[in-house]
């Protein structure tokens, strides 16, 4: 059904920004998404609306129009004072200038068509980290506006056709101005579109377009990063007056590992050891996106050291090759009160044979 207040439907102030037109958007087209709700004819009628609310005022262009009283204005580019009263007149170029002032000859301005580039469409996606790291292929459902298939796109109900608009005889514009001078503006009764709709198609009511939702199949790329935004050509909206299709965008949202902390194109670990182990030095079993590894670990490896699988993270973002598993060493201290008493006697020993004091550097700096 045609969307009569759009800010009311998206549930924000005629003056809210873009940005909070935007959030409000996507907020209810998450909540009624047919994904979320299947079988559920209310949820879906609910998601057209939101859709054909947003496709009103989530455009600067189409929310200015329509802010206006819902004009289709054929003209754009730098604005022209009126020198006969009134607001500004909007040309294109030179060449709208001159076929405008057809008062002065007599001639009325040939009407034309703007061809506008499709509308780009956002859907949203969830997947799991495995997918993210290998790859995989998802179904995306997105309503678009379509052409109606009961008119055709011309508005009409069937066994009728839209007629020329009698005021300005088609050519979308009429003339404003008196005298030697006069210019083109858009049609007050047509609205720039040259012909009017008598009886509305019922399908459509009189847009000649409608919104469907179409399922498109979409590969993710090995080693996606939560968030991105993979464009799909060609599948936004079909372009206006044979202008060409906006292009898909899919937001990518990746679940969290409860392994592994991405870092860009790189990938990281917390990997306790023991005091032992630290001083020592040992090899350790780690996990790896292939499985158990082992690594070594350096005799005396402090606290936060890392230790670099190179090439075994995740496929780089941009270009060939892998990034790192990157293993952030944490030493583990025992509390003395869980140990058994052959361990806190073996620590009180190790206590009397290392004797050096880490902080004296320290300290003599502080002393001066």
């Amino acid at each position: 059904m045609p969307v009569t207040d759009p800010y009311k439907v998206l549930g924000v102030a005629k003056n809210a920004s873009e940005g909070e037109i935007k959030k409000a958007y996507r907020s209810l087209a998450r909540k009624w998404h047919p994904d979320q709700n299947s079988d559920n004819a209310k949820a879906e009628e609910k998601f057209k609306e939101v859709q054909e609310a947003y496709d009103l005022v989530g455009d600067p262009k189409k929310r200015k129009e329509f802010d206006r009283g819902g004009f289709n204005i054929p003209f754009t580019g730098q604005s022209a004072p009126n020198p006969f009263g009134g607001g500004g007149v909007k040309f294109e170029n030179i060449g709208d200038i001159f076929g405008a002032a057809t008062g002065m000859f007599g001639g009325r301005g040939g009407g034309r068509q703007r061809v506008e580039r499709g509308r780009d469409l956002e859907a949203n996606v969830a997947i799991g980290f495995d997918q993210s790291i290998n790859g995989t292929e998802v179904s995306v459902s997105v309503p678009r506006r379509e052409t109606c298939d009961t008119c055709h796109g011309n508005g009409a109900a069937p066994g009728t056709s839209p007629k020329t608009c009698p005021r300005c005889q088609g050519s979308g514009v009429e003339s404003v101005g008196q005298g030697m001078f006069s210019m083109s503006q858009p049609c007050s009764q047509c609205h720039g579109k040259g012909s009017i709709v008598e009886k509305p198609c019922p399908t459509c009511r009189g847009e000649g377009t409608v919104v469907k939702t179409r399922k498109y199949r979409v590969k993710i790329p090995a080693g996606v990063r939560n968030g991105a935004r993979i464009r799909v050509a060609g599948k936004g909206e079909n372009g206006e007056n044979g202008g060409a299709p906006g292009d898909l965008f899919v937001v990518v949202n990746v679940s969290d590992s409860p392994i592994f902390t991405r870092k860009g194109d790189h990938l990281e670990v917390n990997v306790p050891v023991t005091v032992t182990e630290a001083i020592r030095g040992a090899t350790i079993e780690v996990p790896t996106l292939d499985g158990i590894k082992q690594i070594k670990v350096p005799a005396g490896t402090k606290p936060g050291t890392v230790i670099r699988l190179k090439g075994e993270g995740p496929a780089h973002s941009k270009g060939p090759g892998n990034g790192d598993l990157r293993y952030r060493i944490e030493v583990e201290i025992p509390n003395m009160n869980e140990l058994s008493k052959e361990q806190q006697d073996a620590v009180d020993d190790l206590a009397t044979v290392i004797t050096n004091n880490p902080r004296e550097d320290l300290l003599a700096r502080a002393r001066g």
